[in-house]
């Protein structure tokens, strides 16, 4: 509320291309804190392996949903990002302006959204998304949708992938916020090496054709990748700090 009369507003006051640039700065900077916050009140803990890949612009950055506050983590890290955000955020009094003036790309029509998404990209603006849709329920396998697919194939975008795992799990889906853990949990984000999106897209092979390929290769990406970092951190002593 406080953010939503004050800094938003004054931010603004400025061309509309800075203004939203402005404004995702806060945004990050606002989640930063709120990290922070909780890793000084002994709520969680948390590592970033590969930080320095995030730093180049114009990254289309894709990332599995194991928890709610993954966006959280993710825009923390990235100053200036653009992102898919729900059409009812726009109805939300406190949201609307932000998400509105941060330039965030409204998840409410498909083709549109595939085309906005990929606009960004071209225009050396970077992406976050989260093929799945939503997140992951603990046990059950990754089912990726094909929009990620689609617009790395519209703007010739390689991946960025970002491999989020926790342990223990917690605030996943069906799983009520104030429903903890036994112990404190952490977060590991590992950022990996780009996908390349060329090598399963044959010159010549139909759209859809081509991003069912793609989709069906960054799944088998993460799940590997997410089995690999799980056998770690069960083998690793988690930090307690």
């Amino acid at each position: 509320m406080l953010m939503g009369f004050t800094v938003w507003p004054l931010l603004r006051l400025s061309s509309r291309r800075r203004g939203a640039a402005r404004v995702q700065r806060a945004v990050s900077a606002s989640m930063r804190v709120f990290v922070w916050l909780m890793k000084s009140l002994g709520l969680l803990t948390w590592e970033v392996r590969g930080l320095e890949k995030l730093q180049p612009r114009g990254q289309f950055v894709v990332a599995n949903h194991p928890t709610l506050i993954d966006v959280v983590f993710l825009i923390s890290l990235l100053p200036e990002v653009d992102c898919i955000v729900k059409q009812a955020l726009w109805r939300n009094v406190f949201l609307r302006w932000p998400v509105s003036w941060a330039g965030y790309i409204s998840n409410e029509s498909g083709e549109g959204l595939v085309a906005a998404c990929a606009a960004a990209l071209r225009d050396g603006r970077s992406l976050v998304v989260f093929p799945e849709g939503t997140r992951t329920r603990p046990g059950q396998l990754m089912s990726l949708q094909r929009g990620a697919a689609q617009i790395a194939l519209a703007a010739g975008c390689d991946f960025r992938p970002v491999t989020i795992t926790c342990d223990p799990i917690t605030l996943y889906k069906g799983n009520a916020w104030y429903r903890v853990p036994d112990r404190r949990p952490h977060w590991i984000l590992a950022v990996g090496d780009p996908v390349r999106v060329g090598d399963f897209a044959t010159n010549g092979e139909p759209a859809p054709l081509a991003a069912r390929h793609l989709t069906q290769a960054l799944a088998r990406w993460f799940e590997s990748s997410v089995s690999r970092q799980q056998g770690e951190m069960r083998r690793e002593t988690r930090p307690d700090g």
